[in-house]
């Protein structure tokens, strides 16, 4: 049986890890124990020789929910919100000379935005919905713009970022979020295929390819993640942001939304 403290699973077989975000009771939320044990998983797939790929999947309906807000609500105490770890998380799979391929079969939202983004391969499920609804709780998606906007076509990401909209992931494949769309009864196919070819590669070969594809580098990038955790920690702790998070957390408007005639 499975350790309740236990956020994220690992298990490995011919030559694929996969690390599968555990935390179904708050929808997969990007808590800092969550993050913590994703870090170590990730490390130690890239430390051990015998992994050629690794996966990263979930448990339950939702994909990732992004930041836990309720941790990220009780920071507020000490003036800090935990932006700087998530960094850290979009640097390491960003960074990763292994292939990351991310399986999606339910939502994501902000912060699980940046972890596909920053896989190398993303496959959903055509259900699968996709929102960066951070404007409507009063701050804006800062630290996943490091890895989302190499991405997404420019005028998506403006459309998507401005009106913190749904879309499916037939949209989400159009503008490049994710690799690839298919329904959801072939989704565990589809990701086989594209575990089973990335296999074929020479591990160093593979590392060489992944290098000439990483725009930003990696310098551009760290210090990308370092200004955009700061702007998004300023946002966090605004007048805007606390109202919106308390407005989510009570399921009603925030103050700014205009009264219904």
């Amino acid at each position: 049986m499975t350790s309740p403290d236990v956020l994220v699973r690992v298990a490995t077989a011919r030559g694929v890890t996969t690390l599968t975000l555990d935390s179904p009771h708050n929808r997969n939320a990007l808590s800092t124990a969550l993050m913590t044990q994703l870090l170590t998983g990730l490390a130690d797939a890239v430390a051990d020789d015998t992994v050629r790929v690794i996966l990263l999947d979930h448990t339950g309906p939702v994909f990732c929910s992004g930041a836990d807000l309720k941790e990220t609500a009780m920071a507020y105490a000490s003036g800090t919100v935990p932006a700087a770890m998530l960094g850290d998380v979009l640097t390491a799979l960003w960074e990763c000379p292994k292939p990351v391929l991310a399986k999606v079969s339910g939502p994501a939202r902000a912060g699980g935005l940046g972890l596909i983004a920053a896989a190398d391969l993303a496959v959903c499920a055509e259900e699968a919905t996709f929102a960066f609804t951070e404007v409507r709780i009063g701050v804006i998606p800062a630290v996943i713009s490091a890895t989302v906007l190499p991405r997404l076509h420019p005028r998506a990401a403006a459309e998507l970022y401005l009106t913190g909209d749904t879309f499916d992931g037939r949209r989400a494949a159009e503008i490049g979020l994710v690799t690839a769309a298919v329904p959801a009864d072939d989704l565990d196919a589809s990701v086989a295929r594209y575990c089973d070819s990335l296999v074929r590669g020479a591990p160093r070969a593979l590392a060489g390819a992944k290098d000439l594809l990483r725009r930003p580098g990696t310098a551009e990038l760290r210090d990308e993640l370092a200004r955009l955790s700061a702007l998004s920690t300023g946002f966090f702790l605004s007048d805007e942001g606390r109202e919106g998070i308390m407005a989510f957390r009570e399921k009603r408007d925030a103050a700014w939304v205009p009264a219904a005639e």
